[in-house]
């Protein structure tokens, strides 16, 4: 985090960052563990082979903050898991508030 992040504003509300928090540590979790896509749809992995777990959150962060809390929470798992992932979750996220891998 540089000195510039401390004075922007969050896209969230500040009583959302508890939950927030919450959301990207799982999906932190949810790459270490699983992945965000699969080779096969069943059990944690949609039709699409996506995971589903990973979409509800996206979901949800973009109900609450939209494209750019989609985006922080990104960053976040790209710094944690590195590009590969993070370009998984990207693709997981597909359609959801128009978000394009």
């Amino acid at each position: 985090m540089g000195i510039l992040d401390i004075f922007r504003k969050k896209p969230y509300p500040p009583a959302k960052k508890q939950e927030i928090e919450r959301m990207i540590d799982q999906l932190i979790r949810i790459g270490q563990k699983e992945d965000f896509l699969s080779e096969r749809s069943g059990g944690a992995f949609n039709a699409q082979c996506r995971h589903i777990g990973a979409r509800e959150i996206g979901q949800r962060l973009a109900d609450i903050g939209g494209f750019e809390l989609m985006e922080l929470a990104l960053t976040r798992v790209r710094k944690r898991l590195g590009m590969n992932l993070a370009a998984h979750l990207s693709y997981a996220w597909t359609d959801i508030q128009h978000w394009v891998p």
